[in-house]
């Protein structure tokens, strides 16, 4: 399995070098999906740089997650930084990059970079109960913690947001053609799977 993925990784790095052209791979997807951890692994895999739209957003307005969502009460507003910090670092860097694209719910601020010849969009999808499972909260200071009774006396309320985002982004999300079901795998085999996709669409 190992000489399969490491021939994967080749394959991809060979046919995107043989065009002259770098690659951009977004992941998109809820809260909780888990596009920060497969975005990390996929690119250490790759070889790639790896970025994180809301580590850029803390960084670029020296802000905490907290108190931008705080600055930017609406999801549109915040929708739009985001995208025009995607093409931000879009003209950037000139090398080939993973992005893990935080949730944007209106997709007129990123559409148009699923167009861009370089640029391989896939939406990672996983189900209510295992996006629950996943849920973390943090403070205001943006440090993660649990706190697993809490979250299990809120569970119904929890559950039914959760649904109502993914009802919610399968229009956001309709134009990202590549969908990648999670459910409850592994990160590895994740990444695994993901580079097996990527390899058949360069």
């Amino acid at each position: 399995m190992i000489l399969v993925l490491a021939a994967a990784a080749r394959n991809i790095k060979n046919a995107v070098e043989s065009d002259g052209k770098i690659m951009i791979i977004m992941l998109f997807g809820i809260t909780n999906v888990g596009k920060t951890v497969t975005g990390e692994k996929l690119a250490e895999k790759l070889d790639y740089s790896f970025l994180d739209i809301d580590e850029e957003i803390k960084k670029r307005f020296q802000t905490t997650l907290e108190k931008f969502m705080q600055d930017y009460p609406f999801s549109y507003e915040r929708g739009k930084i985001k995208g025009r910090i995607l093409k931000e670092l879009l003209k950037e860097y000139k090398n080939n990059i993973v992005i893990a694209v935080s949730p944007i719910y209106y997709a007129r601020h990123f559409n148009s970079l699923l167009d861009l010849e370089q640029v391989i969009a896939i939406e990672l999808q996983d189900s209510e109960e295992h996006l629950f499972e996943r849920m973390v909260f943090s403070d205001e200071n943006d440090n993660i913690y649990k706190d697993d009774a809490y979250k299990e006396e809120h569970k119904d309320c929890y559950i039914k947001d959760i649904h109502e985002e993914i009802v919610y982004a399968r229009r956001i999300f309709k134009k990202i053609e590549n969908k990648y079901f999670i459910n409850n795998r592994s990160v590895d085999q994740v990444v695994d799977e993901l580079m097996s996709i990527i390899q058949n669409m360069v």
